[in-house]
């Protein structure tokens, strides 16, 4: 397979490595002919991790968005403690 690298050679050749994952997307490394870790360019990273939703949209879409919550501060002094 053309994405698929042997721990070895992606050691040998990690700047074609590099780049190819850069070029072609995605490149898997394998070792002992098991799948182990795959090498993927900083935008296909972001494109995995960006969240779905902007976190305004996540609140508003919660269980809880209309909920009757009390978010007042209340303006007692702390207690005294010993230390």
């Amino acid at each position: 397979m053309e994405n698929h690298w042997q721990l070895q050679e992606a050691k040998n050749k990690f700047s074609n490595l590099v780049k190819k994952a850069q070029r072609s997307g995605p490149q898997v490394v394998t070792k002992h002919g098991k799948d182990t870790v795959v090498v993927l360019s900083v935008e296909e990273y972001k494109k995995l991790t960006r969240p779905k939703n902007s976190l305004v949209t996540f609140f508003r879409n919660s269980p809880l968005a209309h909920a009757d919550i009390d978010l007042t501060r209340k303006k007692d002094l702390p207690r005294d403690m010993e230390l």
